[in-house]
């Protein structure tokens, strides 16, 4: 006899995705899977009981959190090394995308713990299916940093980027996050705001670089609630679409007197350069130095 089907049996970890916002968003298989667990590890239990109260699920809760997940994900995976199933939820959509689990998930498999997946909301994915930008190729960025010098440090690193980036922000940070984007990205770059989505003030608004700050500014609502941001990547520099030998002289003059937004303005003005290419070789331009 094979000496692996004598070995211990252990549980599973299922990682179960939970509702954005409306509590019925949660699956038929995932509310099967919550009430067949041992337990529960949830991010915030307090948070979690009216979800599962509203199912009908009484199992026992697990915290399971930033501040204690590599002590408590060693716990989880003895009790899965004794045969017990357990499910990781999150305060809200899928565990692990910007939410606590990964040292458990990494440790359950390490283990050889089986880990399934119980697919649902994102957040996320859900604000790209109606974004109307490109979803076929995405870059998720979190939750940008909270300090504007790193904030906009990291919007440089990412101006040059082709996929539709997308971000997480809190109703206290939304509009400061969204006018460092106008001070980094191209004004006509198009921009997506999504906040309170299935619930019943569910926003989507499709503006540019330029004007989103307004919109946010003009409606005290706009400042509410949880935030998703897209912005649409930039478009692709054909080897042809390149500045000329004139056009490159007059932007590195500009860039020596004028901060980067003048000089690709000025430089475009004068010489007739495309404003993308301009502020793509720009920025190319600030880096070397």
């Amino acid at each position: 006899m094979d000496s692996n089907n004598t070995s211990t049996p252990k549980g599973i970890l299922y990682i179960v995705a939970t509702p954005i916002g409306n509590l019925r968003d949660l699956s038929l298989r995932a509310i099967e899977v919550l009430r067949t667990v041992d337990f529960i590890a949830a991010e915030d239990t307090r948070h979690s009981r009216p979800l599962l109260d509203y199912h009908n699920i009484d199992k026992p809760l697990l915290a399971l959190h930033e501040h204690n997940e590599k002590q408590t994900a060693q716990r989880v995976v003895e009790r899965l090394l004794q045969a017990q199933s357990a499910a990781l939820i999150s305060d809200a959509g899928t565990p692990l995308i910007n939410d606590p689990g990964f040292p458990l998930v990494r440790l359950a498999r390490t283990h050889g713990i089986r880990v399934s997946p119980i697919p649902g909301p994102c957040a996320l994915i859900a604000t790209l299916s109606a974004s109307g930008l490109p979803v076929d190729r995405f870059s998720f960025e979190g939750f940008p940093p909270r300090n504007s010098q790193a904030r906009l440090s990291m919007l440089k690193s990412l101006t040059g980027e082709q996929r539709t980036l997308g971000f997480y922000e809190s109703s206290h940070r939304i509009l400061e996050f969204i006018e460092d984007i106008g001070r980094i990205f191209p004004p006509e770059r198009p921009l997506v705001i999504a906040r309170e989505l299935t619930k019943m003030h569910e926003t989507i608004v499709n503006t540019s670089v330029a004007h989103a700050a307004a919109v946010i500014a003009a409606d005290p609502y706009m400042q509410r609630g949880e935030f998703v941001v897209l912005i649409q990547g930039a478009e692709e520099i054909r080897a042809t679409e390149t500045l000329s030998d004139e056009q490159m002289n007059t932007l590195e003059l500009l860039l020596e007197e004028c901060s980067l937004k003048s000089a690709v303005a000025l430089c475009c003005k004068i010489t007739g350069a495309r404003k993308e290419i301009a502020y793509k070789t720009a920025l190319s331009l600030q880096e070397k130095r």
